[in-house]
């Protein structure tokens, strides 16, 4: 049986461009069992900035709220996408994603899911130009996420790929890219049990596959790590894009199954 879920969600409560409501009605429409909401923790350092506590409290009564109300036609969770340096507290969510999108340079939080030209400009600034430099940072922080901590989900576990595609700012294919990401996800093994295949980048016109690459797939794969498919969804039209293609990819890795979460809990179930 096909089983349709996403559980990376944003709405207006961060960046994203439509209500939960909204989101609950386009899940529907679409022939969703379930949906998981997962906005930006609160970022005092972002641009963005994510929610703040005021706002959190509000994000979590209302989808609480939603959850009663569509529970004859959809099951709803409420979960946060964890940004590594947030000031806040975790309790209270039925799901946790953890997600680095900013790295600690001589003392300032630098975002780089931005720009492609934004991404070489911090690789100058802050990484002397060198690529690789700016790969290893990455990769180390991600390996702290159990620091701050008991998340569910890795977030686009190889994030600083997004323009990978159209400009090159470092070699994925070599040897020491390889190193410093298999690093990060044995020193994740056993802490953070699943990850994403994350589709949001194709949504936004950013990359043609998913994260993660096919050789990271196979590798998290034989580590025994635990996947789900996820849109990182900021526009209700959205929500499903790239499924079909995310389980096929996943099939051909040699994956015979992905985890969604129920109300006892995640579970796995044929792809």
């Amino acid at each position: 049986m096909k089983y349709l879920q996403n559980l990376h969600t944003h709405t207006t409560y961060c960046d994203g461009a439509d209500t939960p409501e909204q989101m609950i009605v386009a899940a529907l429409e679409k022939g969703f069992d379930s949906i998981g909401f997962s906005e930006h923790s609160y970022a005092p350092y972002s641009l963005i900035g994510g929610m703040s506590p005021p706002k959190t409290e509000q994000y979590k009564n209302e989808i609480r709220k939603l959850a009663d109300q569509y529970k004859d036609r959809i099951e709803i969770f409420c979960g946060l996408e964890f940004d590594m340096f947030s000031p806040i507290d975790l309790n209270g969510y039925d799901f946790l994603i953890g997600s680095v999108h900013y790295l600690e340079c001589g003392g300032v939080l630098v975002g780089f899911n931005r720009s492609a030209e934004a991404v070489q400009k911090i690789i100058d600034e802050h990484f002397c130009g060198d690529g690789m430099r700016y790969v290893r940072a990455y990769y180390e922080a991600l390996a702290e996420l159990p620091k701050y901590g008991s998340f569910d989900m890795i977030g686009h576990f190889d994030l600083i790929t997004k323009h990978s595609e159209k400009i090159t700012f470092f070699d994925e294919t070599s040897k020491e890219y390889r190193n410093y990401a298999l690093q990060a996800a044995e020193s994740l093994k056993g802490k953070i049990p699943l990850f994403e295949v994350n589709t949001g980048a194709m949504a936004r016109g950013n990359r043609t596959t998913p994260y993660p690459s096919v050789f990271l797939l196979k590798e998290l794969k034989q580590m025994g790590y635990g996947v789900c498919i996820t849109s990182d969804c900021h526009d209700a039209r959205m929500l499903d894009c790239g499924f079909d293609d995310a389980e096929e990819l996943l099939k051909s890795c040699g994956y015979t199954e992905k985890y969604i979460l129920t109300g006892q809990g995640f579970i796995p179930v044929a792809l």
